[in-house]
């Protein structure tokens, strides 16, 4: 799927060297460079332009120097990775953010497997806050950096797989199906994620990276870093701030971007900021008998 020419921009966008013959240790180096210096993000989908799906198209995002979300930045790492020799497959799977929704495999993430030296491995470039470096595909708890995730049978769907978050991840969970999946298993819920009213990408833009030590975060208007201290959080009430962060936290300078495009995606964070600040300060009210 992928030319030679285009496996070596994006092994330099992710300031990797070429391996050689597919192994673990490659196939660890290449995660971690690439949720280190390939964000998730959703700014296309705030400019009403969403894109596709197709893995060479989000190759092509990324060699350009912007990121996406879990089915332009699985879709693009397991299209890298076949391109070397890995085996890989792609899963059908589902991230529960609310406890009081029912956890499945409701196609609103796409997870990859990856065979190599003997073993199986969970890998998942497009979560955001989550994995640094791939998990065996076994149960049981597993440490990187300050945080701990899970990985266990899936309750929800039958011989998949349910990998619990850390506590102060930005989602409980994700169960994906043992079966292999395609593309067209995820295009009407890309289309729904990318286009609808009622999707939370439409109301937040939001931006992730992971390093070895914690994670990034930018929703809205405010910055996050989790690491082994804790949390901090700042608001970028400045538009110059804003866009600095972007460019120097996540790697997203929007070179690409006209000032008429720039001016109209801050307003629209900003305007929805405005909102949740406004939802915020009411909730925060106390409540007079």
């Amino acid at each position: 799927m992928l030319t030679d020419a285009m496996v070596d921009r994006y092994l330099r966008r992710l300031g990797v060297d070429r391996p050689g013959r597919p192994t673990v240790e490659g196939l660890f180096a290449l995660h971690r460079a690439h949720v280190e210096r390939v964000p998730y993000e959703n700014l296309e989908i705030q400019l009403g332009r969403p894109t596709t799906i197709e893995p060479v198209d989000s190759v092509r995002r990324i060699l350009v120097g912007r990121g996406g979300y879990c089915f332009h930045l699985n879709g693009a790492f397991a299209a890298l990775l076949t391109a070397l020799g890995y085996q890989v497959t792609w899963h059908v799977a589902g991230v529960q953010t609310d406890p009081a929704v029912p956890a499945g495999a409701n196609a609103n993430h796409l997870a990859l497997t990856v065979e190599c030296e003997g073993g199986r491995w969970f890998a998942d470039t497009g979560l955001g806050d989550a994995l640094h470096e791939p998990l065996p595909l076994s149960e049981g708890t597993y440490r990187q950096g300050p945080f701990t995730f899970g990985l266990a049978p899936s309750a929800a769907e039958p011989g998949g797989w349910r990998f619990s978050h850390h506590p102060q991840g930005s989602f409980l969970g994700m169960d994906f199906r043992q079966e292999p999946a395609a593309q067209a298993d995820f295009l009407e819920r890309h289309t729904w994620l990318s286009t609808s009213p009622d999707s939370p990408f439409m109301g937040l833009t939001c931006a992730q990276r992971r390093d070895a030590d914690g994670t990034d975060g930018l929703r809205g208007l405010v910055l996050s870093r989790t690491d082994a201290t804790g949390r901090t959080e700042t608001e970028l009430l400045d538009p110059a701030e804003w866009f600095t962060a972007l460019a120097d936290v996540f790697g997203l300078t929007l070179a690409e971007l006209g000032r008429a495009d720039r001016d109209r995606l801050w307003r629209k964070v900003h305007a929805a900021h405005l909102v949740w600040s406004g939802e915020r300060a009411v909730a925060a009210e106390p409540v007079s008998g």
